[in-house]
């Protein structure tokens, strides 16, 4: 054969063994598609066109009437030359060329002239928004009654000064941070903190479709494609396949109390836009139940509706916003009617009972008719005013414990409608009714908790490891369980560090031990969820940089940098002002921290961690003239800041001021009557100005309400020692010794004790 016959055949050969291997290889290769565009806002307009029922339902809902510019068909107050007085000034709301305006109190409380450029919300109130400078919009505190067709304050019983920062011109009362991203759609807050100014804009003035459903870009040109209904829609969020629980955290950025992380971005997990409050103390009361204005998030968590799997959208139409059905109908819907729907349940005649007189309620706003217990939400969701007229019912949907209630010191649902009772009557009526026997509550745990009870920490234990207890429980139940020790505890963190739920990692990341930050909090510098890293990457400031490694400080600088993007968004609050500062601290910034501290007190003049930051860096930087003038303008306004009275008692004795330095000291020892460091060390001015008995019974305070402190054994038995009591210096030198096996002092007192045997 000849050889070209043979390459040839030979070629051939190895394509045809070849040719099986590169289609199997293409085949894994993964295809390369474009990169979608990037999506964005269409408005509402284009969602209407394929979506004509949808839109008619929104149209008339709050959402659409969240907020709108000043208009003759969107003022629904009364400016035709109206007045309204309260707290000695008379303000008159009025027209002038079409415009609206108010003559009341404004900056340092002066009678000014000022436009109405917005409406506020629809029913059961409206308010209004007038322009500052700076880019402001402030919320008045003058509000349209709705159905009373009437005006009324906001703070009826508050008389706010001028400079207070609840005042309506200061910053409580900013749209633009307090309002704006949940009355807006696509808002974009615009905060320059450096110049103080914001350049805010927004992709809708109302809640519109989108605030939802997220841009809708690619899902409108999806939709003009005419591609297979099966194919990728376009959607970032799809809300016809979420989950219960995916579906409830969509509301849940509004619908809550919580810290805003940033500009609201859509498909990310709930704690990469916000970290919610907890159960905490003033916002709900101990039981769970709502007590400042919460909103509904954390209520709903706690309701066995959540656990069983029901969504907002089981009760709400999302578009209209309206209930699906009314009256006892909409439980219905899964509760057996033959069982909860008769008078042997909820043993009340029905609503509308002549024979029923109505009777007003605690507060003297809401009127119920005796009969309306027979109403599920009655007793199930009873509610609260708030904002002067605005009912809002509790979504916890919990069942009636008068009996707890009476433990707790909490709202008696019974006792809203039987006014003329008391708590006795109706724990006779329920135990009548339903019998004796009641499962345990969380409350009860949660209440000693609050009060730093010692046998409080077994039962926040149990709550922590129970993933059967809500999860908002379980995290406040952590959070509370930061005030104790032991071994138990410091497991209980450390198991809480490694949960799939990122705000049990959050919370638990809040308390973790000096000792073991490094090892303990490193590794959630990487962590999928923005909350928690930047939670790792403030716990780690504490840290020296010198503990971390080369790659370990590169993760808390990336880390670090997002907590300061965080601060930076937010630093109109006086608290993340205050916190910017710290961090500046942190990075060797004093007089940047020291601007950030002052501009807190400006912002909010009852920013008291900020006077005591500020007046200790005064302190490092030997500037204590300073430094005693912020503690005392700061004790001026409240002499209750104990704290303050401690800072300043250990600032005049490093002045050598002795005596005024006790005089503190001894303010702050009443106040804080657990603190063992403000014991400790008014025991040792107490020494040093040759008080003996005084000093003996602080530092024994100091002792007693810290056992195992080494410092504090030492300086109590070498008081014993300077005063001759020997044999009590030898018994407080064998504690100190079992403490720390090491200690010098407790060695050569040993060794001292036994010479003078000899």
């Amino acid at each position: 054969m000849r050889r070209w016959e043979l390459t040839g055949l030979v070629a051939t050969l190895l394509l045809v063994l070849a040719l099986p291997f590169y289609l199997w290889q293409s085949w894994r290769r993964p295809v390369r598609r474009p990169e979608p565009a990037p999506t964005t806002f269409v408005g509402r307009q284009a969602c209407a066109r394929c979506h004509p029922r949808e839109d008619r339902a929104y149209a008339d809902s709050d959402h659409a009437h969240a907020m709108a510019k000043a208009t003759a068909e969107t003022v629904l107050g009364d400016f035709n030359d109206a007045t309204f007085t309260i707290h000695g000034v008379t303000s008159r709301f009025f027209r002038r060329d079409g415009k609206f305006f108010v003559h009341t109190r404004g900056v340092g409380g002066k009678m000014a002239d000022f436009e109405v450029t917005h409406t506020f919300g629809w029913t059961p109130l409206q308010q209004y928004l007038v322009p500052f400078p700076g880019g402001r919009l402030q919320c008045l505190p003058l509000a349209w009654d709705v159905k009373q067709k009437k005006w009324f304050h906001l703070y009826p019983e508050e008389n706010f000064s001028p400079d207070d920062w609840r005042y309506w011109t200061n910053r409580a009362q900013t749209w633009n941070s307090m309002c704006a991203d949940c009355h807006s759609t696509n808002f974009r807050k615009g905060y320059d903190f450096v110049k103080d100014v914001y350049h805010s804009r927004y992709g809708e003035i109302n809640v519109s479709c989108e605030a939802c459903h997220g841009p809708g870009s690619r899902h409108v040109a999806w939709a003009t494609t005419m591609q297979p209904l099966d194919s990728d829609d376009g959607l970032v969020v799809h809300t016809g396949r979420m989950t219960a629980r995916e579906q409830v955290e969509l509301c849940a950025f509004c619908h809550s109390r919580r810290t805003s992380l940033g500009d609201y971005r859509h498909g990310r997990h709930l704690l990469d836009n916000m970290i919610p409050r907890l159960l905490d103390e003033g916002l709900y009361f101990a039981d769970g139940q709502i007590q400042d204005e919460v909103y509904v998030y954390n209520s709903f968590l706690q309701s066995k509706m959540f656990a069983r799997g029901v969504r907002c959208s089981d009760c709400h139409d999302i578009h209209s916003l309206k209930l699906r059905h009314k009256g006892n109908r909409i439980c219905l819907q899964c509760h057996q009617g033959d069982v909860y729907d008769r008078y042997q349940h909820h043993f009340h005649r029905q609503a509308g009972d002549p024979r029923g007189k109505p009777l007003r309620a605690a507060d003297g706003r809401i009127r119920f008719a005796v009969g309306t217990g027979a109403l599920c939400v009655e007793c199930h969701m009873p509610g609260r005013v708030y904002m002067g007229n605005d009912y809002r019912p509790d979504h916890s949907l919990r069942v009636p414990r008068p009996a707890l209630n009476r433990e707790l010191n909490t709202p008696d649902a019974c006792l809203r409608c039987h006014v003329d009772k008391d708590h006795q009557w109706s724990v006779a009526c329920t135990t009548r009714w339903y019998g004796e026997k009641r499962p345990a509550h969380y409350g009860t745990v949660l209440a000693r908790g609050r009060r730093g009870e010692p046998g409080a920490r077994d039962g926040l234990l149990r709550l922590v490891d129970n993933s059967l207890y809500p999860l908002v429980v379980r995290a406040t139940a952590l959070e509370l369980l930061g005030q104790y020790q032991g071994s138990g505890v410091r497991a209980r963190f450390k198991r809480c560090l490694d949960s799939d739920e990122a705000l049990l990692r959050q919370t638990a990341l809040m308390t973790v031990p000096p000792a073991e930050r490094v090892k303990l909090a490193v590794p959630l510098l990487s962590d999928p969820v923005k909350a928690v890293r930047i939670a790792a990457a403030r716990n780690l400031t504490l840290v020296a940089p010198a503990a971390l490694d080369e790659n370990q400080r590169r993760r808390h600088e990336r880390a670090l940098a997002e907590f300061q993007q965080v601060l930076a968004y937010s630093a109109d609050f006086a608290d993340s002002r205050m916190n910017l500062g710290t961090l500046y601290l942190y990075q060797g910034k004093e007089e940047m921290a020291a601007a950030a501290f002052r501009k807190a007190i400006a912002i909010d003049r009852d920013c008291y961690a900020a006077y005591r930051n500020l007046a200790v860096l005064y302190s490092r930087q030997h500037k204590f003239e300073p430094a005693e003038e912020i503690l005392r303008r700061a004790l001026a306004r409240r002499d209750d800041l104990y704290d303050l009275h401690y800072s300043l008692g250990l600032l005049l004795a490093e002045r050598k001021e002795y005596r005024p330095a006790v005089a503190e000291l001894q303010k702050a020892a009443r106040g804080l009557p657990n603190d063992a460091r403000v014991h400790y060390n008014l025991g040792l001015l107490l020494q040093f100005g040759r008080r003996g008995p005084e000093a003996e019974k602080a530092l024994a305070r100091a002792v007693a309400l810290e056992p195992g402190n080494g410092r504090y054994l030492e300086a109590l038995a070498r008081l014993y020692l300077a005063e001759g009591k020997l044999s009590r210096a030898a018994e407080v030198a064998a504690r100190l010794t079992a403490v720390d096996p090491d200690n010098r002092f407790a060695r050569q007192l040993r060794e001292y004790l036994e010479k003078l045997k000899k």
